[in-house]
C-alpha cells in the first residue's frame, strides 16, 4: 500500500505540488538568472567601494575590514557637489527645454494635418539616426564664435530647439489619443492651443514623463559633449566627465573610485525608483502608428 503523503516515489508520477514547482523553477529561471547576471556587477561594485586599495588587489570579495572613509575620502579629493549641481543643472533644464519645444512639435505632427507634415517628419527621423559626431565640429565653431565654450550651455540650449528623438517618441504616444477629443475641444471652441495644454496634454502624462526621463537620464550620463566643450574648465564638470578624470588620477586606488562610482548612480536610481510606475506606463502605451 501506498500511504498519501504529497510526494512521489521512485517510478511513480510526481505530484501536483511536484509539478507546479517543477513548472515554476523552468517559467523563471531563466528571468532569476538574467536578474543575477545584472545585479552581480552592482553588487560587485558596492562591496568593492568599501575595501582597502590594498584588499582591492587580492582576490578577496567581501571586504575585511570595512571602509566606510571610502566615501568620506572621494568629497575630500575632488568638487564633487559642484560636479552634482552641474550635471543636475544640465539635466533638468535640458529636459524642461525640452519638452517645451518638443510637446507642440509633436502635437502638430500628429494632429494637424498641414502641407509638407510627413516630409518634416521624414526630415526628423533622418535627424534622429544622424550621428553627433558629424556635426560636432561646425556646431563647435558656432558655439565657440558665441563665446560659450568651457560651459554647458552649448548642451543645454539646442533642446529649445526640439530633439529628433523626444518628438519622434511623443508623435507616437499622441497617435494613441483619439482624434474625437480635440474635434469636441475644436467645437466647443477651444484654440490649437487650448486643445493641447487642456486636453492632449493631460491625457499624454505618462508618455510625457517617459521622454521627459529619457531625457534625464541622458544627460546625467552625457560624457561626449561635456568632454568636447567643457574639458578645459572642470568648474563645468558634470559627474559623468569627472569620474571619468577621477578614475584616470585615482586608478589603482579601486575601492575610492567605485565609492564614487556608487555616489555617482545613486541620484538615477533613486529617480527611477520614484518613477518606474509612471515610466513603464508611457513606454508600454506608445504607439507604432505611422
Amino acid at each position: 500500500m501506498t500511504t498519501q503523503t504529497g510526494l512521489s516515489k521512485p517510478g511513480f508520477a510526481p505530484s501536483g505540488l511536484s509539478r507546479r514547482g517543477l513548472y515554476w523553477v523552468g517559467e523563471h529561471a531563466v528571468l532569476v538568472a538574467l536578474g543575477v547576471l545584472f545585479i552581480a556587477p552592482i553588487v560587485f561594485v558596492g562591496l568593492t567601494s568599501l575595501m582597502s586599495s590594498e584588499q582591492t588587489l587580492t582576490a578577496s570579495l567581501w571586504p575585511n575590514p570595512v571602509q566606510w572613509s571610502n566615501y568620506l575620502n572621494v568629497f575630500t579629493q575632488v568638487p564633487l557637489l559642484r560636479w552634482f549641481a552641474n550635471s543636475a543643472l544640465y539635466a533638468v533644464l535640458a529636459t524642461a527645454f525640452m519638452l517645451v519645444s518638443s510637446v507642440p512639435a509633436a502635437y502638430a505632427l500628429a494632429k494637424i494635418k498641414f502641407p509638407g507634415s510627413n516630409l518634416l517628419f521624414t526630415a526628423i527621423i533622418v535627424a534622429m539616426l544622424l550621428p553627433p559626431q558629424v556635426t560636432a565640429i561646425p556646431v563647435y565653431v558656432m558655439w565657440s564664435g558665441a563665446g560659450l565654450t568651457g560651459t554647458l550651455w552649448p548642451l543645454i540650449l539646442p533642446n529649445l530647439l526640439g530633439d529628433a528623438f523626444s518628438i519622434f517618441l511623443l508623435r507616437q504616444f499622441f497617435l494613441t489619443i483619439p482624434k474625437e477629443y480635440a474635434d469636441a475641444a475644436r467645437v466647443d471652441g477651444c484654440t490649437e492651443f487650448q486643445v493641447l495644454t487642456r486636453v492632449v496634454i493631460p491625457m499624454a502624462k505618462p508618455g510625457i514623463a517617459a521622454t521627459g526621463i529619457f531625457m534625464f537620464f541622458h544627460s546625467w550620463n552625457d560624457y561626449f559633449g561635456p568632454l568636447l566643450y567643457t574639458s578645459e574648465n572642470s568648474d563645468w564638470w558634470p559627474v559623468a566627465y569627472g569620474l571619468a578624470s577621477f578614475r584616470g588620477i585615482h586608478g589603482t586606488d579601486w575601492g575610492l573610485t567605485m565609492a564614487m562610482t556608487v555616489l555617482v548612480m545613486v541620484p538615477v536610481v533613486v529617480i527611477f525608483f520614484f518613477a518606474q510606475r509612471v515610466f513603464v506606463e508611457g513606454i508600454t502605451m506608445t504607439g507604432v502608428k505611422g
